[in-house]
């Protein structure tokens, strides 16, 4: 079942003890193309990246179930082989609607997802002034997400959030995160720390879940690579600007140029081709591989090129 492989797969990399997984953050076809085509054996799908890129819009819980659970199935299904995890916010409901968003999310194929303990019109956790729903409302969430995953006999991985850290402090976090494991939660995710010890702190205190962290450029955690996150005991590090922000960067230079001077100039490889043009772009979005599968089951779209 395709909708349950990569969830299995994800499991597998959270056993194996040598193992951390390392995701860029990903916001639409193109970018999980080029993660891809680097080599990542596993995506995130950020929600933040999801609302600026469909709506144009900041992180702060305007984006639908519709919106995030097809741009993470689009996702999810460039490469069946690659595990996606997605951003599921606060589930976007009660606990009835928690579990029509499992549903969603297992039939777009997505691996694991996390849901967060804010309330309903939320914002990114790198921003000031989340406030909360009680701890029997977030263990609700996590407890529909479970029976919709039994249900649907699949295999998906339920990722619980807190984001108590910052307003009730970190025992009450690591209470909500507990609670949230013994309600059918398999991995923990404590947003918003603001030192290296905290980081090392939730890992011990949360043994034996796999524990998950996040690295935002510009955030209130400290940034460390994949070597001090595994060293610090980490199962899973997620880096979800990686997209939205070389977006942001390149896009800007590009609008600038083109303003400045009138033009956008060719760049080139150091083999002196051309990197980054029609051809190329078309080539990572699988242009070749359109081509050959058309000519194997007898189509003639292509039998003059393409």
């Amino acid at each position: 079942m395709a909708q349950t492989k990569s969830a299995t797969k994800l499991r597998q990399m959270l056993a194996d003890p040598d193992k951390i997984v390392v995701c860029p953050g990903v916001h639409d076809g193109l970018t999980a193309r080029v993660a891809l085509n680097v080599g990542f054996d596993a995506l995130y799908m950020t929600g933040a990246g999801t609302a600026a890129s469909r709506l144009g819009q900041p992180d702060l819980g305007l984006t639908t179930v519709e919106d995030m659970a097809t741009n993470a199935g689009m996702i999810a299904g460039l490469d069946r082989n690659i595990p996606v995890i997605a951003d599921a916010d606060t589930g976007f409901g009660g606990p009835l609607m928690v579990a029509r968003t499992t549903e969603k999310y297992i039939l777009q194929g997505v691996a694991a997802f996390h849901i967060e303990d804010q309330v309903t019109t939320k914002r990114c956790g790198h921003l000031a002034g989340k406030e909360l729903v009680d701890t029997p409302t977030f263990v609700s969430r996590i407890r529909a997400a479970a029976s919709a995953r039994t249900r649907m006999g699949s295999d998906i991985v339920i990722i619980a959030r807190t984001d108590a850290l910052q307003s009730l402090g970190y025992e009450e976090a690591i209470s909500r995160l507990k609670a949230a494991v013994r309600a059918g939660a398999d991995v923990a995710f404590l947003e918003g720390m603001r030192t290296k010890e905290q980081m090392a702190q939730v890992v011990k205190d949360m043994a034996p879940t796999p524990c998950f962290l996040n690295m935002v450029g510009g955030g209130v955690t400290p940034l460390v690579n994949s070597r001090e996150a595994k060293e610090l005991g980490f199962k899973i590090v997620i880096w979800p600007l990686a997209g939205p922000t070389s977006v942001y960067l390149a896009m800007r230079e590009f609008c600038r140029e083109l303003k400045s001077t009138g033009e956008i100039k060719n760049r080139y490889t150091e083999e002196g081709k051309v990197d980054g043009g029609v051809r190329d772009v078309f080539e990572l979005c699988g242009l070749s591989a359109c081509v050959e599968f058309d000519k194997e089951v007898g189509g003639a779209s292509f039998m003059n090129g393409a």
